[in-house]
C-alpha cells in the first residue's frame, strides 16, 4: 500500500515557505482578541484574589495574565469577553452550576 505522506509533507512545507515570503495566500490567519484582564478586573474593583475566586480562574493563571507571562487562549478570552460585559450573569451562571 503506497502513501503520499512524503510528497503531502514536501507540498504543505511548499505552501508555508510561500506564505513566509508573502508568495501565498492558501494559509488561514487567525487573530484573537485579548481582553485588558486587569482593566476588566479592576472595573469590578475587584483585587486579584477575589477576582480569581468569583470566576473561578487559578490565581497563578491570572497573575501571568495580567503580567504579561501568558496570554489567554480564544476560550479564556471569549470568557473574559463575558465577564467584561455581563459580570454578575457570569457569576451567577458559576453558582447554578
Amino acid at each position: 500500500m503506497a502513501t503520499t505522506f512524503g510528497q503531502d509533507l514536501i507540498a504543505a512545507m511548499d505552501e508555508a515557505a510561500a506564505h513566509a515570503q508573502g508568495k501565498g495566500a492558501v494559509a488561514r490567519i487567525h487573530t484573537i482578541e485579548v481582553p485588558d484582564v486587569r482593566a476588566i478586573r479592576e472595573q469590578l474593583g475587584l483585587s486579584q484574589q477575589a477576582f480569581a475566586s468569583a470566576y473561578r480562574i487559578p490565581l497563578a493563571t491570572l497573575k501571568g495574565w495580567e503580567q504579561g507571562r501568558r496570554q489567554p487562549d480564544a476560550t479564556a478570552s471569549a470568557y473574559l469577553s463575558v465577564i467584561a460585559q455581563l459580570p454578575e450573569a457570569a457569576r451567577a451562571a458559576l453558582l447554578a452550576g
